[in-house]
């Protein structure tokens, strides 16, 4: 039902007007498109393809759905990010909703050999362990500088995933013909693949397309704000699924608390009467 609501709020919040002031409806010359972007492209003006933001506004909210699902389900859903325009605006937004990102370089196997790269995140939280016990200062000053350089390196990559105990539920990546290793990673272990795609991109390779400006800042911004609202979305009907799933037990509890004390009363009246009693004959 929740669900359902988030999908209305969405398709209501998306207006074309605010997607077509933050740029989102620029594409890529005409001669480097891609064909297969044809169905989301709307006119060619100048040498540029322009971008049909009714599309697009209906893709966010195909995209807020499903991701608003995957979120409230309790899966985590890793953000992809590497190019300068992009990486501050990810990293900030998947945050904010306490997400995985990746937005330096995309370390090989970060899906398909995801056991190595948790054991790469293990030695990082190893190393934290050795500073906080003191057997770091018991290594030699170059020891310590290596460790630190190692720690450094750790966290510049692999920082960001470090919550990440096991494979996520959902990719979003953001431009991808630059993220094209991760868009085959995925494909490989059939993790389904949100993406910001502009003309130039073949949109076969993704889930869910949302058609739109991957080279500009502000057609990102807009693009990701609706997004981490989707997935904000699911993780409240998460919480909310929880606490009600909790109230039930807890006023049985205390109904048990009450008829425990209820039962208590008459044996603590009892019992002094009983003295009493036994006083007496005596």
């Amino acid at each position: 039902m929740l669900i359902q609501q988030n999908v209305n709020y969405y398709k209501m919040a998306v207006e074309v007007k605010e997607l077509l002031e933050a740029g989102v409806h620029f594409g890529h010359l005409t001669r480097k498109w891609d064909p297969n972007m044809a169905p989301y492209v709307y006119m060619e003006r100048n040498g540029i393809h322009i971008i049909n933001l009714y599309k697009t506004a209906a893709k966010i909210d195909e995209a807020g759905a499903a991701l608003a699902k995957i979120a409230a389900s309790g899966r985590k859903i890793l953000f992809v990010a590497t190019k300068k325009q992009a990486k501050d605006i990810v990293a900030e937004k998947a945050s904010e909703i306490n997400m995985p990102y990746i937005t330096e370089r995309w370390p090989g196997g970060m899906l398909t050999n995801f056991v190595t790269i948790r054991k790469a995140v293990k030695k990082m939280a190893s190393i934290d362990r050795m500073k906080k016990d003191g057997t770091f200062m018991t290594l030699s000053k170059k020891e310590r500088l290596q460790v630190d350089r190692l720690r450094a390196k750790l966290e510049k990559n692999l920082g960001s995933i470090s919550d990440m105990t096991r494979l996520p539920g959902a990719l979003f990546v953001v431009d991808i013909k630059r993220e094209h290793i991760a868009i085959k990673e995925a494909q490989k272990l059939n993790i389904p693949i949100f993406a910001m795609v502009d003309t130039n991109s073949d949109p076969r390779q993704v889930d869910y397309v949302i058609p739109a400006n991957d080279d500009a800042s502000k057609s990102i911004n807009k693009i990701l704000t609706h997004v981490a609202s989707a997935v904000s979305g699911g993780l409240a009907e998460r919480k909310a699924e929880k606490e009600a799933a909790t109230a039930p037990k807890a006023e049985v509890e205390a109904k048990t608390e009450v008829v425990a004390e209820k039962e208590a009363a008459p044996k603590a009246k009892a019992a002094p009467a009983k003295k009493a009693v036994a006083e007496e004959e005596e």
